[in-house]
């Protein structure tokens, strides 16, 4: 089953959130799939993802953050200045009302035993952001996931702050995404506090599993390194899957799954099958 949710946020934003159960009588293991930069809940290998864990023994929730640029059409990028607006902060916050809501038993009639996330990319590191100061975070799964914010040249950081803004080109769309300067400070101001995921990774102190593709050139597989060295290696699994890249070769309209994702989701399953109750 997939149900459709929105909500507004304390701060008055629209989150557009589906889903997935078998039998909501029963209270299960619940995962919160977070998507990354350019991404959505019905991007790709989501929607896949979601069924395959639903068929599992989960309940899972998946959602847009507010500011991700996709509105009403769910596939298309049609709130451009909202993208041009977002911040890690604002995902951080948003990602931590979906955890306390669905916590809260908010998302109709699933029941929770206990809470895990699955993070790609800069979900990744807003989910490990999260996940480090929100006590009903159980465990937690990064893939792809970045391992620093603070991505860009001094150059380019000089240009962003004389123009305010500074674009990105959507390949897959062709359409020019800008980031406003916001962006920047928020990253800035908060890189050594509340944006610092070193300091996030080492205080985490709940089972975490670091998924990475080998030839990933968007996040390259050192930066999953770093998570590990970063991590409590008594509560931390890393898996490096071979031969592919930044989404394990999934593409968007999905069109299929292949080995290594099915070695992606193996992998996960069996780490969330050990370390969320189901009581």
């Amino acid at each position: 089953m997939r149900e459709e949710f929105s909500f507004f946020t304390q701060s008055g934003n629209k989150i557009r959130a589906s889903v997935y159960y078998q039998d909501y009588s029963i209270s299960k293991p619940c995962l919160i799939l977070v998507h990354g930069f350019k991404g959505f809940k019905d991007w790709g290998f989501w929607p896949y993802t979601a069924e395959y864990f639903s068929n599992r023994d989960f309940n899972v929730v998946s959602f847009n953050f507010s500011h991700n640029g996709v509105g009403e059409s769910l596939t298309e990028f049609d709130e451009l200045e909202k993208f041009a607006d977002n911040t890690i902060s604002l995902e951080v916050s948003e990602l931590n009302e979906i955890i306390d809501t669905v916590k809260n038993g908010g998302f109709g009639k699933i029941k929770c035993s206990s809470i895990g996330l699955v993070g790609h990319s800069r979900g990744g590191a807003v989910s490990i952001l999260a996940a480090s100061n929100n006590k009903n975070v159980d465990a937690l799964a990064v893939w792809a996931s970045v391992a620093k914010l603070d991505r860009y040249t001094e150059r380019q950081k000089k240009e962003w702050r004389e123009k305010g803004f500074i674009e990105v080109l959507n390949s897959r769309t062709n359409q020019m995404m800008r980031m406003n300067v916001a962006l920047l400070e928020d990253i800035e101001a908060n890189k050594n506090s509340s944006l610092n995921i070193e300091k996030a990774v080492k205080s985490l102190n709940k089972p975490f599993l670091i998924i990475h593709g080998e030839q990933d050139l968007t996040v390259p597989v050192d930066e999953g390194k770093m998570l590990f060295d970063y991590s409590d290696k008594s509560l931390t699994e890393f898996e490096i899957i071979p031969s592919t890249g930044h989404t394990f070769d999934i593409v968007h309209p999905f069109e299929s799954s292949n080995t290594k994702f099915d070695r992606v989701l193996e992998k996960t399953l069996s780490f969330f099958k050990k370390y969320l109750n189901n009581n």
